[in-house]
C-alpha cells in the first residue's frame, strides 16, 4: 500500500474513494522502477501504459531537425505519458524518458478503462486531472509566447524549484525554448 499512497493521496484530493475503488487502484496500478535515460515510451509506437511519478523525473521529447525537443518535464506526484498515443491507441510522436532514476506506478489502457468503468469516483478524478492538464498546456503555451527567456526561467525557479534543481539544464532550456548559452547568463545573471 505504501507504493500506492501518492496516488491515493491525490485522488482523495477530488474525491472520497471507498474501500471497493482503492482495491482497484491498488490491484491495477503496478509498481515499477528504472534508472535515469530508461526510455518509457517510443515515438512511433504505441504507448503502452500511463505512469503516475512517485519519485524521480520523466520527460516528453521528440526530435525535430536532428536535435531533442522537450516538451514537458514532469516531477512527482503526478501522470505522463505520450497523452495522445495512449488514449487514441495509435503511434506516439513523442518519447517517453526517465531523466532520473523513478519509482512510478503504471497501468494499461485495458486496466484504465476497466476502472473508469467499475468507479464513478475514478471518472470524477479522471475528469479533473484532464482539466488541470488542459488548463496547465493552455498556461504554457501563453507563457512561451508572452514572457521573455528571462521570465519564464524565473517562473518556473518561483513555481517547480525541485525541477532546476535535478534535471540537466539542456532538457530545462529545450522545455523553456531557451539556448543553453542564453539559459546559462540568465542563470549567472541572477545569482550575481
Amino acid at each position: 500500500m505504501t507504493t500506492h499512497k501518492k496516488i491515493l493521496d491525490l485522488i482523495s484530493n477530488h474525491i472520497s474513494p471507498d474501500k471497493e475503488e482503492t482495491e482497484l487502484v491498488t490491484a491495477l496500478f503496478e509498481p515499477f522502477s528504472c534508472e535515469a535515460g530508461t526510455l518509457l515510451e517510443k515515438e512511433g509506437k504505441t504507448a503502452k501504459y500511463l505512469y503516475f511519478v512517485n519519485s524521480g523525473f520523466i520527460r516528453t521529447f521528440h526530435f525535430m531537425e536532428g536535435s531533442e525537443i522537450t516538451t514537458h518535464i514532469n516531477c512527482p506526484p503526478g501522470f505522463i505519458t505520450s497523452f495522445h498515443s495512449f488514449i487514441s491507441e495509435t503511434p506516439a510522436f513523442d518519447n517517453v524518458e526517465a531523466v532520473t532514476s523513478a519509482d512510478l506506478l503504471r497501468i494499461t489502457k485495458q486496466n484504465l478503462d476497466l476502472l473508469y468503468g467499475q468507479s464513478n469516483g475514478w471518472a470524477e478524478f479522471g475528469r479533473a486531472v484532464y482539466e488541470k492538464s488542459l488548463g496547465y498546456n493552455e498556461a504554457r503555451s501563453r507563457d512561451m509566447i508572452t514572457l521573455s527567456a528571462e521570465q519564464r526561467y524565473l517562473k518556473l525557479l518561483e513555481k517547480q524549484p525541485e525541477i532546476v534543481r535535478n534535471v540537466p539544464l539542456k532538457y530545462i532550456s529545450s522545455f523553456l525554448g531557451i539556448e543553453p548559452q542564453s539559459l546559462s547568463r540568465i542563470r549567472r545573471k541572477i545569482t550575481s
